[in-house]
Formats: C-alpha cells, sequence, structure tokens
C-alpha cells in the first residue's frame, strides 16, 4: 500500500502507551498485594476487550477505506474481534477466569493471523502488530499463570 518500511515515532509512542495497560494491569493482578490483585484483573479483562474493539475498528478503516469495493468476509471478520471481547468480559462471573484470559490470548493471536494475512495494508502495519500483539500475549499470560496457581 505504501512505501514506508517503519511508523513514525509518533505511532510508536501513542501504541506503546495504549498497550501499556496490559503489563500495568497483569502485574498488580500477579504480584499486587491482595488490595489491588482484583482490580487488576479487572482492569485487564476490560482492556483486553477494549483494545479488541478498537484493533477491530482499524481494519474496518482499513477495508472500508479502499477504493475498490469492501470485501464483505474481511469487514466481517473485523466486527467479530470486538464481539468476541465483549462475549469474554460478559461472561465474567459464568466462566473460570482462567477460561477468559486463554480466550483472550487466542484472540489476540487469532486477529495477529487476520492482520498479517489482510492485503493492501501500510507496510509498518505488520510489524507495530507483532510488538503489540507480543505484549499484550504476555501479560495476559502472566495472568493466566497466576490465576492457574489459585
Amino acid at each position: 500500500m505504501d512505501e514506508e518500511i517503519g511508523a513514525p515515532p509518533s505511532v510508536w509512542a501513542i501504541a506503546l502507551l495504549g498497550l501499556s495497560g496490559f503489563p500495568v494491569a497483569a502485574m498488580a493482578y500477579a504480584y499486587g498485594p491482595s488490595s489491588i490483585s482484583g482490580h487488576g484483573l479487572n482492569v485487564l479483562i476490560t482492556w483486553s476487550a477494549v483494545m479488541l474493539g478498537f484493533l477491530g475498528g482499524i481494519r474496518w478503516g482499513l477495508e472500508s477505506g479502499r477504493k475498490a469495493p469492501p470485501r464483505w468476509p474481511r469487514l466481517a471478520l473485523s466486527a467479530l474481534f470486538p464481539i468476541g471481547g465483549w462475549t469474554l468480559l460478559a461472561a465474567r462471573g459464568d466462566i473460570p477466569v482462567e477460561w477468559i484470559l486463554t480466550g483472550y490470548i487466542a484472540a489476540y493471536i487469532l486477529q495477529w493471523l487476520f492482520d498479517h494475512s489482510a492485503p493492501d495494508t501500510p507496510s509498518r502495519y505488520p510489524r507495530l502488530m507483532t510488538v503489540l500483539t507480543l505484549g499484550a500475549c504476555v501479560s495476559l499470560a502472566m495472568a493466566l499463570e497466576k490465576a492457574l496457581r489459585m
């Protein structure tokens, strides 16, 4: 789509700022005192849903902004990830937290695969999404490890 190889520093700064909620919340849950552990888990689960919605919006925007007619399967899949994130958030209390965290890890890996199969994306997009997905998944895995020990 473009000739640019790397994302500008401003894009990286904002992306990493958005990513920061994952490790902060995961560390609060996994290593924080019991007085903040539950809040850390709530923030992590909520932030995971919010960011899946954000990423779905990015994909929707990339697809719907094409000069050619948008491909409906890509538009539909763009909406599927936010719905999945909301479903996991809404399931809190109904299914074990271990399954919710595992679901978010799976959703982020699937969205990464979807992003990397997307045609016509800016050249900076795959690398940027790899770093952000890795940060989210490592944080979720840290929380999952704590949840499995409980």
